[in-house]
């Protein structure tokens, strides 16, 4: 931390620095995970694997995108403990964007998980994506009518 002279307090560190804190600590949990770890978070979060090397290494400063991490945490099986140190941390290094991590769920609604193949181009996998999230608003529609 760098010293503030006007005030006599140490300045808060750094968004990269925070960034890289929380990247120690993924690495370390994934290096406790069988090896392989990080091709299936990959082929689960439709990204190349080199994508996931730069997310989970600390000297990258790419932050993970907060919607991969709930992904991430079922995937690596992460206990309760290990996802609220991580948490913690990415709350730290991204306040604003670790609320939207795990979005709320609304009453009345439950989450399925669905497995998808990877297609290899980002642009069709996002498409497969939105075609899924639509297909199940239309359904969520027609069970409100019953």
């Amino acid at each position: 931390m760098a010293d503030d002279s006007r005030s006599g307090r140490a300045a808060p560190p750094a968004r990269e620095d925070l960034v890289a804190a929380y990247k120690r600590l993924l690495q370390v949990y994934l290096d406790r995970r069988p090896s392989g770890m990080r091709l299936k978070i990959a082929k689960a979060i439709g990204k190349h694997r080199s994508f996931v090397s730069q997310i989970t290494n600390p000297a990258y400063p790419i932050p993970v995108p907060a919607r991969h991490l709930e992904r991430i945490f079922k995937i690596c099986h992460f206990s309760p403990e290990e996802k609220q140190k991580l948490m913690a941390a990415y709350a730290a290094a991204h306040p604003n964007q670790s609320k939207s991590a795990a979005p709320p769920r609304r009453a009345g609604t439950r989450v399925i998980e669905v497995e998808l193949p990877v297609s290899g181009n980002a642009e069709v996998d996002r498409e497969i994506e939105d075609a899924v999230r639509g297909l199940a608003r239309q359904l969520g529609r027609i069970a409100r009518r019953l």
